[in-house]
């Protein structure tokens, strides 16, 4: 066969392209370290934990490789994660926690710079890691922390006198969470990748995060309901992360941001595309907020049967809260919509609440219980009526700059005067509690049934519908010690009466609001 000279420089071009994608292929081949391979036994009785960790210690070694759990029930205690390493479940395989307390431990982690909240976070796991880059947890397997027999089993220790809890909760009968292990507790890393796998039952928190950066949990399934304060995911002072496509099921709050570490921020977070159950609070900022959270975009969030807040952004220990943007929210059977708070419970100086856009959220609230079918429950709060949403500061620290746009929430009504009544002519004495832990049923009674807005600045509401199913005694908006509020398109009931009430309000704007009157 003759070749013309510009067919052989095709074929010639073609032959080098071929090469060198199998040169690059053979070059990435990853090494591959099954655990049976080494005598792991997975039967869900015999104790893997040291074969575990010698695999996960030999890919290091050699410079990185994919950790392999099998098809079975591979039993262990805590495994440290490191550098490069990449633990793979297969579609049969479980990695059982210990219901053992003894069979966890420790990691040190003396790099992590120090906390006004704790010295010891992020305390016990199954899965710890620390220092460590380039690491990921990915398969169609399952992660159990088993973690209601640990958690009872910790219990135990305490009652006995064997392993005291110095924090132990004597009115709630159940040991801190200090001494219950999490099914992962990370720290300090880098390029960190969870990838399709299924957690449940942990003994404390799920899947936490500490000043680790670069990381993407992504078709992730967490059922999280074991035992009491069991979050979901707490990512705390990250910074660029991505949570997508991820299932929440936890019996306290589902995707959580904190701050330990005063002068450092979760920055640069997208959440999308989840769903969220939660027995407290389905996205929130907080509790602990001593450095901040800045940067911060959550969007195409489902939220079901969820007891308190759909959103809740709290800064009370001085942290820094601005440049947040949630968009498109569908919660329903949720106790609460939208809590913004800025209140001084820890920290030198109170912090900051600004520059927050929340748009395109439709939320139903339910006059029962939104976790009356759970067998895990918050306490209720006192007598009251349906809680509104709320946006507070405290006297002298506004919460700044809100935008509320394209806003649809239905509320119960059938609020009576005969449970609770806070009248109106009483505002002034609505307590500040301005040290109380944050959450939108601290004010008790308010008399509002929409939205109570107190010490703020640079409120706007557009296209905002409010519904009720019920009738309310209460009006639907309370403003109180606001500077610049601008309404538009507000839509409210029929009723015959006020639905807008202003207290030391200065810079009104109110244009096209429905059924309402000054």
């Amino acid at each position: 066969m003759i070749f013309k000279k510009r067919q052989f420089s095709s074929y010639f071009i073609i032959g080098i392209i071929i090469l060198t994608i199998c040169n690059n292929a053979f070059a990435q081949k990853i090494s591959q370290f099954n655990i049976a391979q080494y005598g792991a036994i997975g039967d869900g009785k015999k104790l893997n934990t040291e074969v575990i960790q010698k695999v996960i210690d030999m890919a290091n070694e050699k410079g990185g490789g994919r950790v392999i759990i099998p098809d079975g029930r591979f039993l262990s205690g805590t495994l440290q994660l490191k550098s490069n390493v990449e633990l793979y479940l297969e579609k049969k395989a479980v990695l059982l926690g210990s219901t053992n307390p003894f069979d966890y431990k420790k990691i040190p982690m003396p790099g992590l710079p120090k906390s006004p909240k704790t010295d010891d976070h992020p305390q016990m796991a199954l899965l710890v890691a620390y220092n460590a880059t380039n690491i990921s947890i990915s398969g169609k397997g399952l992660i159990n922390g088993q973690g209601r027999d640990l958690a009872l089993n910790v219990d135990s220790l305490h009652q006995n006198g064997i392993v005291v809890d110095p924090h132990y909760s004597v009115g709630a009968n159940r040991p801190n969470e200090k001494m219950r292990p999490k099914l992962i507790g990370f720290a300090d890393c880098k390029k960190v990748k969870l990838t399709g796998v299924s957690f449940k039952n942990s003994s404390c928190w799920g899947l936490t995060f500490e000043l680790c950066a670069d990381m993407i949990l992504d078709g992730i399934k967490l059922t999280n309901r074991a035992y009491w304060n069991n979050d979901g995911m707490d990512i705390t002072d990250c910074k660029n992360v991505k949570i997508t496509n991820c299932y929440i099921n936890a019996a306290d709050d589902g995707i959580c941001l904190k701050s330990y570490y005063p002068g450092h921020f979760n920055d640069s977070i997208y959440v999308s595309k989840c769903t969220v159950i939660s027995g407290a609070s389905a996205v929130k900022f907080g509790t602990a907020s001593y450095g901040g959270f800045k940067n911060v975009s959550i969007e195409n969030i489902k939220i079901f049967d969820t007891f308190r807040s759909a959103i809740a952004i709290e800064s009370v220990d001085g942290g820094i809260i601005e440049n947040i943007k949630v968009n498109h929210i569908r919660a329903k059977n949720t106790g609460n919509a939208i809590f913004i708070r800025l209140g001084h419970r820890d920290g030198v100086t109170p912090g900051v609440v600004k520059n927050i856009y929340m748009g395109d959220i439709r939320v139903e609230i339910p006059f029962q219980r939104a976790d009356i079918k759970y067998d895990i429950r918050a306490d209720e709060p006192g007598y009251h009526n349906p809680f509104p949403s709320s946006i507070t500061g405290i006297p002298g620290y506004k919460v700044q700059n809100v935008v509320l746009e394209n806003i649809r929430i239905t509320y119960p009504g059938r609020a009576t005067k005969g449970q609770a009544y806070f009248a109106l002519s009483r505002i002034g004495k609505i307590s500040e509690k301005i040290q109380n832990y944050p959450e939108f049923s601290m004010f008790g009674e308010l008399p509002a049934w929409a939205l109570y807005v107190r010490h703020a600045q640079g409120i706007t509401m557009r296209n905002v519908t409010l519904k009720l199913k019920n009738d309310d005694f209460r009006p639907a908006l309370v403003f109180d010690d606001v500077d610049g509020v601008s309404l538009n398109e507000i839509k409210l009931p029929n009723l015959n009466k006020k639905e807008i009430f202003l207290k030391d309000v200065q810079n009104v704007k109110i244009d096209n609001a429905l059924n309402s009157k000054k």
